[in-house]
């Protein structure tokens, strides 16, 4: 993930690693063996679902996968590590002060747990938003980046309390449908499996929204925002079950579905604003002869996109099929470049020549491979417009058809795609 901070890199892979197993045997330790292999068996049932949906939102411009693997990584091991030793040792202090066990529990779910377990998420968006910059562009890669850590603590966790409960019920011979086991995977995995999403994704929009923002004090303060906002809505939720016999159904019906509903319409809405800037901005590279016409509405149709690596993986092989992929990805990010150029100037993209030059010549040379696949995609998903019946013509003497013109794909720029001269925005634009 951290390439060009070796260092840096190190380390963090070192954490994730000691962090993974120290809460593999924390949670074999609290749950015993065959509590952890059943807790673990039930928790990954919803985490594809989740971690799909979420890398739905963001298949316009994908994160990498080394990225997201990192973000769930540090949610289920570092994030959930923090947070256990963190609650337990919180509640063992108020317990000592207070003498009160149970004043303790509730102090310490509503009060501490969604402080430092969301803090613990945070760290993770944090990194991401501060050392990988420039795949941090805005609040869809926020809701992805959160979603995905989220996904990996909700899944820890998850494992510890079924775990738990299987333990209860191998104790007490409960029939299965009439078990603790049961009623823990009815709510935490059938009824809220989004819960630690929903809350983590605010403090995400709050790291997107920065993300678009060129102040200091704001780059600051929204970030801060999401994360008290999650924290908020976290405690909510740990407290609703001190509201009374009806409180877990009136705030999961009053407050957690409208919000879910409310961030659902976000998201998709989030991605279709984004579908649409790379279009807008592919249609202009596409004028200037950079990308074949029928390549553009391919590059932002999913499943045109899915087809075109399809095709190449057909005939090209795996390689083939890994160049077009490559190539999607470099053509989204060239375009939310220049949209996010065009939009904020060269103070939020400083360095546009050069990063625009860097994906053109990316482009360039998977254009062999990459091009007929998505004009072919293009074709088979009608995404084309009909082309009109030509109107014979009845030949005149003595005329000569004008020269064939050459290919309106081939790039003028002199020097081809890789010259050192700097790249300016097609149509006249340029950022600097």
């Amino acid at each position: 993930m951290f390439r060009a901070l070796p260092g840096v890199r190190t380390c963090v892979l070192a954490v994730l690693s000691l962090s993974g197993l120290a809460i593999l045997e924390l949670v074999r330790e609290q749950t015993g063996t065959a509590g952890f292999f059943v807790g673990l068996g039930l928790a990954v049932l919803p985490v594809p679902l989740l971690m799909a949906a979420f890398r739905w939102l963001g298949r316009a411009a994908p994160c990498p996968w080394a990225q997201l693997l990192f973000c769930f990584g540090w949610g289920a091991c570092t994030a959930a590590l923090i947070a256990i030793l963190a609650n337990n040792f919180a509640t063992e202090w108020i317990t000592a002060a207070t003498a009160d066990a149970s004043a303790a529990d509730r102090l310490g779910s509503v009060a501490v747990a969604p402080v430092v377990e969301e803090s613990a998420k945070a760290a993770a968006l944090l990194l991401v938003f501060a050392f990988r910059r420039r795949q941090f562009t805005g609040p869809a890669d926020g809701f992805v980046v959160a979603g995905f850590t989220a996904t990996g603590f909700a899944c820890t966790e998850n494992v510890l309390y079924l775990g738990n409960a299987f333990g209860e019920d191998l104790e007490s011979g409960a029939a299965p449908l009439d078990s603790v086991t049961a009623a823990t995977f009815f709510v935490r995995i059938m009824v809220s499996p989004f819960a630690h999403p929903l809350f983590t994704v605010l403090t995400g929009l709050g790291f997107g929204a920065a993300a678009l923002r060129t102040g200091r004090l704001r780059r600051i303060g929204l970030p801060l925002l999401g994360l008290l906002s999650a924290m908020g809505l976290h405690a909510l939720w740990n407290s609703s079950s001190r509201f009374g016999e009806y409180g877990f159904y009136v705030v999961y019906g009053c407050v957690m579905v409208p919000v879910f509903g409310l961030l659902l319409w976000l998201a998709v809405r989030i991605r279709r604003r984004r579908l649409r800037a790379v279009a807008g901005e592919l249609a202009v590279y596409a004028a200037a002869g950079w990308l074949r016409p029928a390549e553009v509405p391919a590059l932002v149709s999913m499943p045109a996109r899915s087809l075109a690596r399809a095709l190449a993986r057909s005939t090209g092989g795996r390689a083939a099929g890994r160049a077009v992929a490559l190539y999607e990805a470099d053509a989204a990010a060239l375009a939310l470049l220049r949209h996010r150029a065009r939009q904020g100037g060269p103070a939020r993209e400083p360095d546009f020549a050069c990063r625009e030059r860097e994906l053109l010549r990316r482009l360039w040379l998977r254009k062999a491979t990459a091009g007929p696949a998505l004009a072919r995609a293009a074709v088979l998903e009608e995404l084309l417009p009909p082309r009109p019946v030509p109107v014979p013509v009845p030949a005149e003497r003595g005329f000569v058809p004008p020269a064939r013109r050459s290919d309106p794909w081939t790039p003028a720029t002199p020097g081809g795609p890789w010259s050192s001269r700097p790249c300016a925005l097609p149509g006249g634009d340029g950022v600097r």
